[in-house]
């Protein structure tokens, strides 16, 4: 999993740009098992597979699936 492009993001969107996700990585859950806080909030798994996008209702980070 990486960092997207931030020339890839929303202009004017504020905070970090989205994780890009790998379909080796499904199934997508947050906090994502290698983050520094991994234990911030309760795991819960995204449902990314349909739209190719999906954000944590608990902390709001964001992730795009990029085949």
């Amino acid at each position: 999993m990486t960092q997207a492009d931030p020339s890839r993001t929303q202009a004017g969107a504020a905070g970090p740009p989205p994780t890009i996700v790998k379909r080796r990585d499904l199934p997508l859950s947050c906090p994502l098992p290698d983050a520094p806080v991994w234990n911030q909030h309760p795991k819960v798994y995204l449902p990314i597979e349909k739209n190719g996008h999906a954000k944590c209702p608990y902390c709001g980070a964001e992730f795009l699936l990029e085949d």
